[in-house]
């Protein structure tokens, strides 16, 4: 019961070297290139699956925003993988990271606004003063709107970082109760560990609805510049 609740989270390293660069390559090796004339069962509801958002998320989309169809696929399967492979035991997740998950969140969202203020400028300018504003409020409505935007990758990141986090902590101290109350109670640790499925269920719909929720953010971004 003394083991360090956040030891999980400590970046894993290999002869005093990290390998979180291993780690992050790793799964792409679950989508495979397709090589046959007809695709197997798996690569086929792969495609099927990211079509089916691809096409959901692009619907709002203008010519000019469709050209990243293939960095926002590209961004949530990744994410998702990542996030199910953190979910097997002893195993490491790069997207508990904050430094990792701000390394994507701000050059797509620089990449987001510097679109729009080189294809949009007056529109891109226009978000920092709505329409009818008092001329008093002006400079403070200014301030506000220029911190909101620069807030925005930090919130990004911080959103997903926190959502995986919690769910591996709250994981991680279920299962070490179950384990304590074997000896002391069976059937509460009985309960317990049946919870502890219940939230392991749980923890799956949360990593693939956060990187649902982390693409699809990017994309309104992007929707806003575009």
């Amino acid at each position: 019961m003394n083991e360090n609740l956040f030891s999980s989270f400590i970046t894993p390293t290999m002869m005093g070297l990290p390998i979180v660069i291993l780690i992050i390559m790793f799964p792409t090796l679950l989508f495979p290139i397709p090589t046959r004339l007809i695709n197997n069962r798996l690569v086929s509801a792969q495609q099927w699956l990211a079509q089916l958002i691809l096409k959901q998320m692009m619907m709002m989309h203008s010519p000019k925003g469709r050209t990243w169809a293939l960095m926002l696929i590209s961004l949530i399967m990744f994410i998702g993988s990542t996030n199910l492979l953190g979910l097997l035991p002893h195993s490491f997740t790069p997207t508990t990271q904050l430094s990792m998950n701000l390394g994507m969140a701000i050059p797509l969202w620089a990449g987001a606004v510097i679109t729009g203020f080189r294809y949009k400028t007056k529109a891109s300018l226009a978000h920092f003063l709505p329409q009818g504003t008092p001329v008093p409020l002006i400079p403070m409505l200014v301030i506000i709107e220029t911190i909101s935007l620069f807030i925005q990758p930090m919130a990004l990141a911080v959103r997903l970082t926190a959502n995986i986090t919690a769910g591996h902590l709250l994981m991680h101290l279920i299962g070490s109760a179950a384990l304590a109350l074997i000896s002391i109670s069976p059937t509460t640790a009985l309960i317990t560990f049946i919870i502890l499925i219940l939230l392991t269920i749980l923890e799956f719909a949360v990593a693939l609805i956060q990187a649902y929720v982390f693409t699809l953010l990017v994309s309104l971004y992007l929707h806003d510049n575009t």
